[in-house]
């Protein structure tokens, strides 16, 4: 898992007055949260965020006033119309320390010949890691799958290290049997009338 290094800059400004200000200097406000301690209000530089959150559960190394501190993204605001980041809540990790995480479900192959589709019942699984070696996702083959079969959270191979978060018995995959839409009878009345 990549780990980015930022530069952040306590602040002492609060509300909607201060954190438009720092949108303007293209910065983000941010809050960094754990390990018991009192959160600390912190200024990020937007571009180089932004680049950094296009990894999922990107692992932060904070450079606080001359204090390292490794961080994960917990939440992440953006603006709903324009895309750009308002605001992110960071979560305190240790080397070592396990955490819950949200992985992707990528999938591989192709179902069985025929009329079938794929629901992604959940498109991500929560699973327990450790905080510098969070997998940005976990991979399974759907080759020959047929209509009714069914993938759960336990038969999804996990990298080494890494435990499900969730009940084994959660379905993830499955496919179904595409239905074909049937003629209506108004249409079979108006083919037969012209």
């Amino acid at each position: 898992m990549p780990e980015v290094k930022i530069a952040a800059e306590t602040r002492t400004e609060f509300g909607k007055g201060a954190a438009r200000r720092i949108r303007r200097e293209a910065k983000v406000p941010a809050v960094v949260y754990g390990h018991g301690g009192d959160p600390v209000h912190i200024t990020l530089p937007g571009h180089e965020l932004q680049l950094a959150l296009r990894t999922a559960n990107v692992l932060l190394t904070l450079d606080i006033e001359g204090k390292t501190q490794l961080a994960i993204p917990k939440a992440v605001q953006r603006d709903a119309i324009k895309g750009f980041l308002e605001h992110v809540d960071l979560l305190l990790v240790k080397s070592g320390e396990k955490v819950n995480v949200e992985v992707y479900v990528h999938t591989e192959g192709d179902l069985a010949p025929g009329a079938f589709l794929l629901e992604h019942v959940l498109s991500t699984l929560t699973v327990e890691a450790e905080a510098t070696h969070i997998p940005e996702s976990v991979t399974v083959s759907i080759e020959g799958l047929e209509a009714g079969a069914s993938i759960l959270a336990k038969d999804i191979p996990l990298p080494e290290g890494t435990t499900l978060a969730i009940d084994e018995d959660a379905v993830v995959l499955q496919v179904l049997a595409a239905q074909s839409e049937e003629p209506s009878d108004d249409a079979s009345d108006e083919s037969a009338e012209a």
